[in-house]
């Protein structure tokens, strides 16, 4: 419920921009990429918001991070060649995954929560990954239109899961937390803005590591605010998963 209410205050944000400017919409199929980053982009942050309500932040967010490595692949398969270092920087990420993840033994169900919250950090990462992809296709034609088809197609598939799956409390939800929300829904919005933007003046693989520098907010926050500790290999392994998606960023 928290994604539906954030994304779809996002979505009604990027339709009064589309309204106040006036211009009318690409071709159809040039918004299709960013109608299925859309898709992918809220199971992924359906995934990391699940992933850190059940494990631990500052391992969570560096994993969602290494979907950084999508954009690279899809760029080799359209006839990029990454350097050396761009390579080792994908093998550091994969190293910090496995490293983040080990959790010290502490009952069946805190173990049971580990390995799920790195898996849903891991599905959360694919997601990412393919939204990275996907919009910078359509911000080539349009940003404006690309970010409507995007939060559109993924406001519909929480639409459509929320009528299939159901839930509670969301009217109670949305009148006690609708600041914080509408905030979420914001700064949501214009990341996606400015990463889309970002993607027509620059290489891909440069914009997308930098957008996915965000775990060092995250850790940070969840040391101050959460007091959260991590033992020295996931430290280790967090610094790896860092360390490699900036390597992959490398020319």
């Amino acid at each position: 419920m928290v994604v539906l209410l954030s994304q779809g205050i996002g979505c009604c944000a990027v339709i009064v921009l589309v309204a106040a400017r006036g211009a009318g919409p690409p071709d159809l199929v040039r918004m299709l990429p960013a109608a299925a980053a859309g898709v992918a982009g809220v199971a992924a942050l359906t995934a990391f918001y699940r992933a850190l309500a059940i494990g631990t932040m500052s391992v969570v967010a560096p994993i969602a991070a290494t979907g950084v490595a999508v954009p690279v692949i899809v760029g080799v398969a359209g006839g990029d060649r990454p350097a050396s270092v761009q390579l080792a920087g994908i093998l550091v990420a994969v190293v910090g995954v496995v490293l983040a993840s080990r959790e010290r033994p502490a009952g069946v169900q805190s173990c049971g929560n580990a390995r799920a919250s790195v898996g849903l950090a891991l599905i959360a990462a694919l997601g990412f990954g393919s939204y990275l992809v996907g919009i910078r296709v359509s911000a080539r034609a349009d940003v404006l239109w690309a970010l409507l088809a995007s939060r559109g197609a993924g406001v519909g598939a929480l639409l459509a899961a929320t009528v299939v799956w159901g839930t509670s409390g969301g009217a109670d939800l949305a009148r006690a937390r609708f600041w914080p929300l509408a905030a979420i829904g914001a700064l949501d919005l214009a990341a996606n803005g400015l990463y889309a933007l970002a993607t027509r003046h620059a290489l891909l693989s440069v914009v997308a590591v930098a957008a996915s520098l965000y775990p060092l907010a995250t850790m940070l926050l969840a040391r101050a605010l959460l007091g959260e500790r991590v033992r020295r290999v996931q430290a280790l392994g967090v610094a790896a998963a860092l360390a490699g998606v900036v390597l992959i960023a490398a020319k």
